[in-house]
């Protein structure tokens, strides 16, 4: 039986979001200034996104409009995931999460992916999974990749490191039809192999990590617990090299000079 258009459509997205080919992902998320305010001037902004695709991330994540903004040739050799959730930092509820775009305009923007975050345990979870219902509706219309950025994250969330609690949420991803999902990393460390068992979608680690710990043993941790990859945002664009710090994480999602690095979790390997 011959796939759907948008099955085979959203395949074809899929393997272009791992740059390598091994289905690893190195995401670089640019998307702060929504939430937080400038992480760069304009020009300043076009140039951290140079050093971000030179230096081998395989997709960067930002709001509609920013897209616009960029020159087409910075993408060249990256994928482009539009972010289609917002909040600020001067809100009532910073947790409160809501919809600031669609696919549609994604797609007329030459996304090759959406996102969309969700915060399991805040006052407007209802809210933020029915727009997650909504948007992978839509992804599986028109076959685009959705990632998910869900977290245990609200009042009623007294240790969002759970074990327990960081498998329930990349449990709702999955059952509510995201491809990839973006979540914290489990304590203990070694516990995160449990999440990653537990999950029918690959996932990728939020790339702050424990402040005494650098961002390249942080991403070595997680790779070695069966982790697909990290989305890395604001430990690239404060360090004092971008495009050194993304090259560096780069060979450690994907292998040195860019080898593919062996999947060894099965489950992992034919996830997409």
């Amino acid at each position: 039986m011959m796939p759907s258009t948008s099955s085979s459509g959203k395949s074809l997205r899929l393997a272009r979001l791992s740059g390598h080919g091994d289905e690893r992902y190195l995401f670089v998320p640019l998307d702060h200034s929504v939430s937080d305010g400038p992480i760069a001037t304009v020009s300043g902004f076009q140039e951290l996104v140079r050093d971000v695709v030179d230096g081998g991330a395989d997709g960067i994540v930002v709001h509609k409009g920013r897209a616009r903004a960029l020159a087409p040739e910075l993408l060249a050799d990256s994928s482009l995931l539009i972010h289609l959730s917002a909040s600020t930092a001067h809100g009532p509820d910073v947790n409160a999460k809501v919809l600031v775009g669609d696919v549609d305009e994604a797609i007329s923007l030459g996304a090759d992916a959406v996102s969309v975050h969700v915060n399991i345990g805040s006052d407007t979870e209802a809210d933020q999974l029915t727009d997650l219902g909504t948007v992978a509706a839509a992804c599986d219309r028109w076959g685009m990749p959705l990632l998910a950025m869900i977290y245990p994250r609200g009042p009623r969330v007294t240790d969002p490191a759970d074990p327990a609690l960081v498998a329930h949420v990349v449990n709702i991803a999955a059952d509510l039809g995201v491809d990839i999902v973006k979540t914290v990393f489990a304590s203990p460390v070694e516990r995160m192999a449990e999440v990653v068992e537990s999950s029918p979608i690959p996932i990728i680690v939020a790339g702050g990590g424990d402040a005494s710990q650098s961002v390249q043993d942080f991403a070595v941790s997680a790779l070695a617990v069966g982790c697909s990859g990290l989305a890395v945002g604001r430990r690239v664009f404060n360090s004092a090299s971008p495009r050194t710090t993304v090259q560096e994480l780069a060979e450690i999602v994907h292998g040195p000079q860019g080898s593919p690095v062996p999947i060894q979790n099965s489950r992992m390997a034919g996830a997409l």
